[in-house]
């Protein structure tokens, strides 16, 4: 029912395909019809009358709620009261949840909008600005008049690309009587309702746009379009007519339901339905121009109407006036909400008279969303129910994210049925329960999604109240078209403090007996990753990790698993105890990291295994060890097939860390290419390399994971730092990328043959003859040299150590400056180069502002990239956001605020804190192409509140700080 960041149009096919008109006039093209001259001259001064009452609509819709999703996009309204500065367009522009806009007239000039009112069932809404906004053009409204709408009347579809281009869509009405279209599960549906067919010119359009007569009267609002004919679908502006007046009246707009689906079938149809053929012929002579009669199609259990009608049933009259149309239907019941009304409805050839109390549908329409645990929630929506067919109650899950993430591929269309062992039928009871819950439980939930009711889904979940810390309540104000936020916990209940349980460990089955007993070295470690830090999305994580340390609760663990340390990790111990655990180490180029757990809370027979000091060879016979995607462990004897320098590839449309300078192992077992995480051990169970899991390019929307071995040689000095108890490691890095270069090239480019007869002097040492290159250098960290080292450096010595492999290069750990002899533009030469803390190259500081999430430059960036513009790097940006609406891009770099130089986030931070909410202000950015552009932006601090997340240096715990 959107567009996407892109403009596209978002389809779901159900029979045909119905798509909503939500994105410009842009695909309309002017068509000249046939009419004379005289009605030409016409309908262009009706034209330029009607465009003075058009605008553009840019909007977004902040937050899920109910059938919507957050999302940025442009539609069209028009005015229809100029005084009191009403403009109206879809329901589904309005949105039902958090909405912020403006408008731009026909001059270009521009007002902010705010939501009044929303149909809770048609396809319309209103937004109010204010009319003294508008100060250079007269704004006439168009009268809304229905009841000109007539087949084979002549149309013109006025809408506003943007405020800048006209776009007419000509046709003639052909059927007024046609169903709502269906535009699919899962999403907002008009129903109730007939819709009148166009046979237009050609198909698209923008949502909102007035279909005006040659007289310049509104006789309905385009809605929807089929996307395979040159078909549009327009709302009849009955309602809205009604609705207007209530508002101008300064009147509540009430509305009436009985909980019945109603569809318009044909004669034929209802006759096999039971409808009598003397009622028939009644009906056909009252009525000459229809061409059916409505029957109930869904009839809501536990509504007004349920147990008195049934699906099937022929709706003949309401309190004693025959029905043709909904129109009528409407009418009546939005004039006797709270009475009782008589029904006359025909069932199987007999007449069936029932009376029934109508009831309220703001009442059954939610107005409010709670925000908890990362999670959002709101009440069931008659929207909702009537496409399930289920009663209008209980908990709707519309965003399944932090601890309610239920499911990989579906975060929409939830249903809680209770939690904590407590039924949460209504999102009051629910909001009661999650405030007894103390941070960091894992409670039993219950839930089903509405697309399958059948299947219950029972589950635990981690309550995450620390990360996020939002528990409030968001109720709409009509008044101020604002949601009025309600926090409902200062804080939340602390967590319950663990005591030591026990865990029985099994071996592992296989014949490998030495190997048998790994099983008391593995641990499972999972991961929760609450924000996009680093360009990681935020989603979960699972594969297992190495113990190193027993007696003091060490494990190694792949990058892939713990890419950065803004995230909770918990560790598992023979899927029986699970505990918190801390990250204490990231490996800046190897891909893996050491997280930390409190051994006390586990009594169980964890051993640290024996790490062997002799690195593999191409050959050696090893015993593979893994668990698979289903977190199973197998076995298998293989021998290594290659040891390679190497480093993963890039993705460079969103940079991310990677590991480099690596020396990768590969074995010969198709086995290990289903494992995320292992080992290769000897037969006596020495650890031999661990297998781990890679991060590398992106390839579409889908991730390339590489596994592959690393010796645990390379791994050995930091093992024993943990070990011996010492402070944690703080290596020193060469900021540059090395690869392998074939003796064919170094000959090639000059090195000289003294070099190349030391290197095969040294052949019974290494498994391939090569020398290595400089492939690329990272632009330095700000305050610091760039590296002295050139991309095309061929490396000849460290320290005068020849140097062969990436691992010779591990010298640089723990030295501040290297001696290098290279061979650089066939000239051999010593340069000094100077290496850099890896403790500097963790991300520490995280601002969010305007929904972007900016942060300094993370390493993956700087290895790409030639030089850096700012040390503000945009990272992520929400959805429904200022910032994804006004152009902020995912790996830009802002530079300037209002004109003021911001090289890093505290200045930015400085210049940002005093822009008033809700005023522009202009922004330099460049792309990660280095191209500079300016944008205004347009704060909203009301829904993007500015936060600032920084990594306490003594404590290494993260603070969250938001600004007001």
């Amino acid at each position: 029912m959107g567009t996407n960041d892109s403009g596209s149009e978002v389809e779901e096919e159900v029979g045909e395909r119905f798509v909503p008109e939500i994105n410009g006039c842009s695909s309309l093209i002017p068509v000249l019809s046939d009419s004379s001259s005289s009605n030409d001259r016409t309908w262009q001064r009706t034209i330029e009358n009607v465009v003075k009452s058009v605008v553009s609509i840019h909007f977004a819709q902040t937050a899920n709620f109910d059938s919507d999703p957050a999302v940025v996009s442009e539609a069209t309204g028009f005015v229809v009261d100029s005084k009191l500065g009403i403009i109206m367009t879809n329901r589904h522009v309005v949105g039902v949840g958090p909405f912020w806009g403006y408008a731009v007239f026909d001059n270009h000039e521009e007002c902010d909008v705010t939501p009044i009112y929303r149909d809770p069932v048609h396809d319309f809404g209103f937004l109010k600005f204010s009319p003294s906004a508008i100060k250079y053009m007269q704004i006439e409204p168009l009268k809304l008049r229905p009841d000109l709408a007539k087949v084979g009347c002549e149309i013109r579809v006025v809408g506003n690309d943007a405020g800048e281009k006209l776009s007419i869509l000509s046709g003639f009405i052909s059927r007024l009587d046609r169903n709502a279209p269906e535009y699919g599960g899962l999403t907002y549906n008009d129903f109730n309702t007939e819709y009148i067919q166009a046979a237009a010119s050609a198909s698209g359009g923008s949502s909102g746009s007035p279909v005006v007569d040659i007289d310049g009267n509104a006789v309905a609002l385009q809605a929807g379009g089929s996307t395979e004919s040159s078909t549009d679908f327009f709302l009849p502006v009955y309602r809205a007519l009604r609705a207007l007046k209530c508002i101008q009246n300064n009147e509540k707009i009430v509305r009436g339901t009985i909980q019945v689906q109603w569809l318009l079938r044909p004669f034929d149809e209802c006759r096999r339905l039971g409808l009598r053929p003397d009622t028939e012929s009644q009906m056909r002579k009252s009525f000459p121009n229809i061409i059916g009669l409505l029957v109930a199609e869904v009839v809501l259990p536990e509504g007004p109407s349920d147990g008195l009608i049934k699906e099937g049933d022929t709706l003949i009259s309401i309190n004693g006036i025959n029905i043709s149309t909904f129109i009528t239907v409407d009418e009546i019941l939005d004039d006797s909400v709270g009475k009782p009304v008589k029904l006359l409805l025909q069932r199987g050839g007999k007449d069936l008279s029932i009376e029934i109390e109508v009831g309220d549908l703001h009442k059954i329409t939610p107005n409010r969303y709670l925000d908890v645990c990362g999670a959002s929630f709101n009440d069931m929506s008659y929207q909702m129910a009537r496409i399930y067919a289920i009663p209008v109650k209980g908990v709707f899950v519309n965003n399944a994210s932090g601890s309610f993430f239920f499911d990989n591929s579906e975060k929409f269309g939830w249903i809680l049925d209770s939690i904590d062992d407590n039924d949460t039928p209504d999102l009051d009871t629910f909001i009661e329960v999650m405030k007894k819950i103390p941070d960091e439980s894992r409670v039993p939930v219950v839930f089903r999604h509405i697309t399958d009711l059948h299947c219950p889904h029972v589950s635990s979940v981690l309550i995450d109240r620390h990360w996020h810390t939002t528990f409030r309540l968001a109720v709409r104000n009509d008044s101020t078209g604002l949601w009025d936020f309600q926090d409902l916990q200062e804080k939340p209940l602390p967590p319950v403090e663990l005591k030591p349980q026990s865990a029985k460990i099994a071996d592992i089955p296989t014949e490998i007996t030495g190997c048998a007993h790994l099983s008391r070295s593995f641990v499972l470690i999972h991961t929760i990753l609450p924000v996009p830090l680093d360009a990681f999305p935020e989603e979960r994580k699972r594969g297992y990790g190495l113990i190193i340390d027993a007696q003091h609760g060490y494990v190694v663990v792949s990058r892939y698993i713990v890419p950065h340390d803004l995230l909770d990790v918990y560790i598992t111990v023979a899927e029986s105890i699970i505990v918190a655990g801390k990250v204490v180490f990231l490996h800046p180029t190897q891909n893996y990291a050491v997280v930390k757990y409190d051994p006390s809370l586990i009594i169980a027979p964890l051993e640290t295994p024996k790490f062997s000091e002799i690195p593999l060879h191409i050959g050696d016979k090893c015993t593979f060890v893994g668990y698979n995607y289903n977190l199973r462990v197998v076995t298998q004897e293989t021998k290594i097939t290659d040891i390679a320098s190497l480093n993963v590839p890039v993705s460079s449309m969103q940079p991310r860390y990677r590991g480099t300078n690596l020396e990768s192992i590969q074995i010969d077992t198709s086995l290990a290419s289903h494992c995320h995480s292992g080992v290769l051990a000897d037969a006596n169970g020495t650890i031999r390399a661990l297998w781990l899991s890679f991060l590398g390019d992106r390839n579409s929307d889908t991730d390339n994971v590489y596994k592959m071995g690393l010796d645990i040689t390379e791994l050995n000095s930091i093992i024993k730092s943990f070990q011996n108890a010492v402070e944690t490691p703080n290596l020193r890095i060469i900021e540059a990328e090395f690869y392998s270069l074939p003796i064919t090239q170094a000959r090639i480019r000059k090195v000289p043959d003294e070099w190349i007869s030391k290197l095969e002097e040294n052949a019974d040492d290494i498994d391939r003859l090569q020398f290595l290159g400089v492939s690329r250098v990272t632009v330095p960290l700000p305050g610091h040299e760039k590296v002295s080292l050139l991309p095309g450096d061929i490396v000849l010595s460290i320290d005068d150590k020849p140097v062969s492999r990436t691992k010779d290069v591990d010298v640089m750990y723990n030295k501040e400056e290297l001696n290098f002899k290279i061979v650089r533009k066939k000239q051999v030469m010593d340069i000094k180069v100077k290496t850099v803390s890896a403790n500097l190259l963790n991300t520490s500081q995280l601002l969010i502002w305007s929904g972007a999430l900016l942060q300094a430059p993370h390493h993956g960036v700087r290895q790409l990239m030639k030089n850096l513009p700012s040390s503000i790097y945009v990272t992520s940006r929400a959805e429904g956001s200022p910032a994804r609406h006004y152009g902020i891009g995912s790996t830009n770099f802002i530079t300037h605020a209002n004109e003021i130089p911001t090289p890093d986030l505290n200045s930015f931070l400085e210049v940002i804190k005093k822009i008033p909410d809700n005023t522009y202000c202009k922004l330099r950015l460049v792309t990660y192409d280095n191209i500079p552009f300016a944008i205004t932006l347009k704060t909203n601090y009301h829904y993007f509140p500015t936060t600032e997340l920084k990594k306490n240096p003594e404590t290494g715990k993260w603070i969250e700080h938001e600004y007001k």
